[in-house]
C-alpha cells in the first residue's frame, strides 16, 4: 500500500509539473493572438520652406483612447511601396466654366509617376459615371476629362456618389486616394434654404465611415455649382463645411478660398502633389473586439515642426 501510494504521489506531481510548464507558452499564444496588425496611409507636412526630416517608427505615437498602440513599421511610400490608386471625381453639378481649369488638371495627371494609377469619374444621380478606370497610362485619364454637365441629376449627392465608388473599388496594397471637385452641397436631401446655420450632412458621415473602412483618403477642391443650382449663403457654406469635414476625417486635404471659384487650381494641385510625395505607410497592432468595426485612433509626433494627417478611425477585424 505504501509503495502504491508513493507511485500515485509522484504521478500527481509529474502531471502537475507538466501542466505548470505548459502555462507560459499558452499565455504567450493568447497574448500574441490578442492583437491584429493594421496598416494606414499617413501624410507628413512641415511649414513652407522647411526641410522634411526623416521619420522613424519610434517618432510616431498612436493612441486608441488612453491606450498606446505598438508601432511595428513606418516606411515611406517610395520604391516598391510607392503604389498609389488615385481617382479624380468631378461633380456634374459644377458650373461648366470649370472647363477653364481642365488644362491644369490634365497637366497634373500627366505629371504623375508610373507608380500611380489614375481614374476619372463624374458624380451624378448619387453614383459615379466612370469614364476611365484606373490605369498607369495617364494619357487615358487626361483625355477622358470633359466639361461638367451643370446638373446634379435626380438624386445628386457627392457623398453618396463617392461612397458608391469606394464600395466597388477593388482591394490591393496600394494607397487609395480620391480627389473630388464639388461644392459639397447634398442636393439629395432637398432642404435648401429652410433654416439658417450649420447643418451636418448624414451622407458626409456615411462617406467618412466607408472611407475609413476601405482605407481611402479623400481630398476636396471647392468648385461652385452651375448658376441655376446655386442657393443661399448657408447652403453654400454648409456644402463647403461638410466637404472639408469629410477630408479631415479621412486624413485628406480640403482646398477653397471663400465661396468663390478659384482663379486657378494649379496652386491646389501643387500642394496636393507635396502631400503625395511625403506619405508613409504606418503599421501598428490593435486589440480587436468581438465584432469587426472601426476603432478611433489619434496620431502624433514629437519631431519638431512635423504634422501628421491620417484617418480618425481604422477598420479592425473581429477577434478569432
Amino acid at each position: 500500500m505504501k509503495t502504491k501510494g508513493m507511485k500515485l504521489l509522484f504521478s500527481s506531481l509529474f502531471m502537475g509539473g507538466m501542466l505548470a510548464s505548459s502555462l507560459p507558452a499558452h499565455a504567450a499564444d493568447s497574448t500574441a493572438s490578442a492583437v491584429v496588425p493594421v496598416t494606414m496611409t499617413v501624410s507628413a507636412s512641415v511649414p513652407s520652406n522647411k526641410r522634411m526630416p526623416a521619420l522613424n517608427p519610434e517618432d510616431v505615437l498612436v493612441k486608441s483612447g488612453k491606450n498606446r498602440l505598438p508601432v511595428t513599421e513606418l516606411v515611406q511610400a517610395r520604391g516598391d511601396r510607392a503604389g498609389l490608386d488615385l481617382f479624380i471625381l468631378l461633380d456634374d453639378a459644377t458650373d461648366p466654366r470649370f472647363g477653364l481649369h481642365l488644362d491644369d488638371l490634365r497637366a497634373f495627371i500627366m505629371s504623375q509617376p508610373q507608380s500611380t494609377s489614375v481614374g476619372v469619374g463624374y458624380m451624378r444621380n448619387a453614383t459615379v459615371e466612370v469614364v476611365q478606370d484606373l490605369n498607369v497610362d495617364h494619357s487615358l485619364a487626361a483625355n477622358a476629362l470633359r466639361l461638367p454637365l451643370g446638373t446634379a441629376g435626380a438624386y445628386g449627392s457627392p457623398y453618396l456618389s463617392v461612397s458608391s465608388l469606394m464600395k466597388q473599388w477593388p482591394q490591393d496594397d496600394h494607397r487609395r486616394e480620391v480627389l473630388m471637385f464639388t461644392d459639397g452641397i447634398d442636393r439629395a436631401r432637398g432642404h435648401f434654404g429652410l433654416h439658417r446655420g450649420y447643418n451636418s450632412y448624414p451622407d458626409a458621415d456615411t462617406a467618412a465611415s466607408v472611407a475609413q473602412r476601405t482605407g481611402t483618403m479623400i481630398h476636396t477642391i471647392y468648385a461652385p455649382g452651375a448658376a441655376h443650382l446655386r442657393h443661399r449663403y448657408w447652403d453654400a457654406m454648409n456644402g463647403q463645411t461638410n466637404m472639408s469635414r469629410l477630408s479631415d476625417a479621412t486624413g485628406g486635404e480640403s482646398f477653397y478660398l471663400g465661396l468663390h471659384g478659384p482663379v486657378s487650381i494649379k496652386p491646389y494641385l501643387d500642394s496636393l502633389q507635396q502631400v503625395f510625395d511625403n506619405q508613409y505607410l504606418l503599421s501598428f497592432s490593435v486589440k480587436p473586439g468581438k465584432k469587426a468595426g472601426l476603432q478611433n485612433v489619434k496620431l502624433s509626433t514629437e519631431v519638431a515642426g512635423v504634422e501628421l494627417s491620417a484617418h480618425d478611425a481604422v477598420w479592425v477585424p473581429a477577434a478569432k
